[in-house]
C-alpha cells in the first residue's frame, strides 16, 4: 500500500511541471500554483486546422514551505480553435496498462501513444529522511463507456517501482473553450510527497483511410488583414483536499502563415 500511495502522491500533479519560466502564477492563502501551456508551431493557417504539439508544465507549492494539500481534481479547458481528433487512432484498453512498466506499456499500446513526460518528487515518510523519486509518464488514446479518454500511465522507478493509471475524460462544450479534459485524483490515506518537477508533451500524427490526421490541431483565428492574434489558449482549474480551488487562464499569441 505504501508504494501505491507513493505513486498516487505523484499523480496529484499530473499536469504540473518544471518549466515555469513563461508560465502564470496565482496565490490563495499559503498556496501557490504555477501553470504553463505552450504550443508549436506558433505560425498557423487562418482558415484551416494544422497539426500542433502542446507542452504542459507547472508546480504547486506553499509560501511557508509546508507540504501543499493533496490535489483532488483537475480540469483543463482548451480554446475552441484547437481540436482533439481520435477518429481512426488506435485505442489502448486500461487493462493493458495496469501494473506494467513503461517498456511493457509501449509494447502493448505504442500505436495509441499520444504523449510522454517525466516527473521528479521528494517523498517524506515518518520513519526516514526525505528522498527523491523520479519516473516516466506515458499518455495513450483510449475510450470509456463509448467516450474518448486519455490514459496517463505513471511509473515510479527510483527508489521503488510501482505503476498507476489515471483517466482524463474528454468532453466538448460551447463557448470560448470548446474542449475539456478532466480527471479526479484518488484520495491518499497517508504518506506525504512534494512534486518538484513534471513535464508532459502531447502530439501525434497518424493516417486514417489514407488521410493525414493529427491528434491535436489548431488554427490562428486572426481577423482578415491582421498578421496574428492574442487569445485565451487554456484555462486550468485545480481543486485541493482542503477545498481550495485555484484557476489560471493563459493568454498566448499566434501568427498567420
Amino acid at each position: 500500500m505504501r508504494r501505491i500511495a507513493l505513486i498516487l502522491v505523484l499523480l496529484a500533479a499530473v499536469p504540473l511541471g518544471a518549466d515555469l519560466a513563461h508560465g502564470e502564477r496565482t496565490k490563495q492563502g499559503d498556496l501557490y500554483l504555477s501553470f504553463n501551456v505552450g504550443f508549436s508551431p506558433h505560425a498557423l493557417p487562418r482558415d484551416r486546422l494544422a497539426p500542433v504539439t502542446v507542452d504542459l508544465s507547472g508546480s504547486v507549492q506553499t509560501a511557508s514551505g509546508e507540504d501543499p494539500p493533496q490535489l483532488r481534481s483537475i480540469m483543463l479547458e482548451v480554446n475552441r480553435y484547437g481540436q482533439l481528433t481520435t477518429q481512426g487512432l488506435p485505442v489502448c484498453p486500461r487493462g493493458e496498462l495496469e501494473s506494467t512498466s513503461p517498456e511493457v506499456a509501449l509494447e502493448r499500446c505504442r500505436n495509441a501513444l499520444v504523449g510522454h513526460g517525466q516527473f521528479k518528487a521528494t517523498v517524506d515518510f515518518p520513519d526516514r529522511d526525505p528522498f527523491p523519486v523520479k519516473g516516466k509518464m506515458l499518455a495513450f488514446n483510449s475510450r470509456a463507456q463509448g467516450l474518448p479518454t486519455i490514459l496517463v500511465h505513471v511509473h515510479g522507478s527510483t527508489p521503488v517501482s510501482a505503476t498507476i493509471v489515471l483517466r482524463f475524460k474528454i468532453t466538448q462544450k460551447p463557448g470560448r473553450f470548446g474542449t475539456v479534459l478532466s480527471a479526479k485524483i484518488p484520495k491518499i490515506a497517508a504518506d506525504l510527497g512534494s512534486v518538484t518537477g513534471i513535464s508532459l508533451t502531447f502530439g501525434r500524427k497518424y493516417r486514417h483511410e489514407g488521410e493525414k490526421r493529427s491528434f491535436i490541431s489548431a488554427r490562428c483565428a486572426a481577423p482578415s488583414g491582421f498578421p496574428g492574434a492574442t487569445f485565451s489558449l487554456a484555462k486550468g482549474t485545480f481543486t485541493f483536499a482542503n477545498e481550495q480551488q485555484l484557476a489560471i487562464t493563459l493568454r498566448r499569441n499566434c501568427s498567420v502563415r
